[in-house]
């Protein structure tokens, strides 16, 4: 699906990837971008309209997918990360609550509220925002890896429903960006415009997924060894 005279929705889109994403969709053309954030305070960016939801509170969703009823595509970006000791920690559930509230919840309930918006399009599409993780162990992001794997599965759920209605669902699976989010993590960075980039090429290709770095491709290429990298990381992958 094209980005062109499409009509986009992106939630968390006041900054980083939300944000790159909202900016190429006007560079492509699209015909109205709406930016979803929990505070639209102070946001001024050229072609894009500021929408005020919160993943975690269902009235904003509803309200957002109300307004935004001529929404084509689907961009569900907006999550949080935290850092923790490792994966046996004390706080390791508190911490789960709150990233799957956002990260795999949050999602859910986006797209389940925009569904029926989308289903009346002639053509749609749904863009959820994975990450390596999934595969990757890094034992200081067990709750954050948790929440992006459960929004995989769903994501992949999702996929096969809605096939018949020709809503395209595409799943992007990146590593660290270079982003606020990261901040005080020491390790490779891809920019958010590349991203953003390699993604709306990827959904006017027609593809379900994809892999929008480098070390992500490496790393989603060993899954079918027999020591897969998220047993045994290699070279490439830390």
């Amino acid at each position: 699906m094209e980005i062109r005279n499409s009509t986009v929705f992106i939630t968390g889109a006041n900054r980083g990837l939300g944000l790159a994403f909202a900016r190429e969709a006007v560079r492509r053309g699209a015909k109205k971008v709406y930016a979803g954030m929990r505070n639209t305070g102070g946001f001024d960016e050229p072609g894009v309209e500021p929408i005020r939801i919160d993943v975690t509170d269902p009235a904003t969703i509803a309200a957002a997918a109300e307004t935004a009823a001529d929404t084509t595509i689907l961009i569900n970006n907006a999550g949080i990360a935290a850092l923790i000791d490792n994966p046996l920690a004390t706080d390791f559930e508190m911490q789960s609550k709150s990233l799957f509230d956002t990260n795999y919840y949050g999602l859910a309930r986006v797209t389940q509220a925009f569904e029926p918006v989308l289903s009346k399009q002639p053509k749609a599409a749904i863009i959820n925002v994975l990450s390596d993780i999934v595969w990757l162990p890094r034992p200081y992001l067990a709750p954050y890896a948790a929440s992006k794997a459960a929004a995989w599965s769903y994501t992949n759920q999702v996929r096969f429903h809605l096939a018949d209605r020709g809503i395209q669902v595409l799943g992007l699976h990146v590593g660290f960006l270079d982003t606020d989010l990261t901040n005080g993590i020491d390790v490779p960075k891809t920019s958010p415009a590349d991203v953003a980039i390699r993604t709306y090429d990827a959904l006017a290709k027609g593809k379900s997924e994809i892999m929008a770095d480098e070390g992500t491709i490496l790393l989603k290429s060993t899954l079918a060894d027999d020591v897969p990298g998220y047993i045994t990381p290699r070279a490439g992958l830390f």
